[in-house]
């Protein structure tokens, strides 16, 4: 994250042929069609803006290149950017669990990229939609393995539903989303489910957002982050 310059992408893509050439992961022609959007603060001291043009040379060499967005312009450090929440753009606010208010929509700009011709919100936004808690540990392992005792995951994670996806007669999109380090409902309350700019998107454009919450463990991950 920090030495950019050591990352060697053309390894990247022979380890990444070696995995699709024997079966270990799927055909790389899967990815041609993807949509990618890449955000990289210019200010950003954690995961420094070489790391992500690393990134889109390795996207660029298996995806149309029409299909991948950047944003590299904004001068703002680690965190997520919003319109209308956080601390100072080109500062780090763990106050604000690294939410940065940069007059940038993140959560608009990569899901209309993702999906297209989105109606963009208006902060603040009247939600109409239902923010809803769900039980993670459901989804656990519960076979009785090595790892059954340890998901990683937290017993809640949340779910929001705009009002046009309540009754299951409107066929809505699912976006997934993963908070970042410190940023879950441990720590962070409900400020990243409810403060970057993804209800308020999904609200206006039938999108359910799903958002399960990660948990911190002193020796495996202290800060609470999911394997990315």
């Amino acid at each position: 994250m920090a030495s950019p310059n050591q990352i060697n992408v053309n390894t990247l893509f022979q380890q990444t042929e070696s995995a699709a050439s024997s079966g270990k992961i799927d055909p790389l022609e899967n990815l041609q069609n993807d949509r990618v959007y890449l955000f990289s603060g210019k200010s950003d001291t954690t995961v420094k803006p070489g790391v992500m043009t690393a990134a889109e040379d390795y996207y660029r060499k298996y995806v149309n290149a029409n299909n991948i967005k950047t944003e590299f312009s904004t001068n703002a450090e680690h965190g997520f950017p919003t319109v209308y929440y956080g601390g100072t753009c080109s500062r780090q606010n763990p106050q604000q669990h690294y939410i940065n208010k940069c007059d940038f929509d993140g959560a608009y700009e990569a899901l209309n990229h993702i999906h297209g011709n989105l109606q963009k919100p208006s902060y603040p936004a009247n939600m109409e939609g239902t923010l809803m808690k769900f039980d993670q540990k459901e989804f656990f392992d519960s076979s009785g393995g090595f790892l059954s005792s340890y998901s990683g995951l937290e017993d809640v994670g949340y779910l929001y539903v705009p009002k046009s996806c309540k009754d299951g007669n409107k066929v809505c999109k699912l976006h997934l989303s993963l908070h970042g380090c410190k940023q879950s409902a441990e720590v962070a309350n409900e400020d990243y489910v409810t403060q970057t700019g993804y209800i308020e998107v999904a609200d206006l454009n039938d999108i359910i957002i799903l958002s399960p919450q990660a948990k911190s463990d002193m020796v495996s991950n202290p800060n609470g982050c999911f394997d990315w």
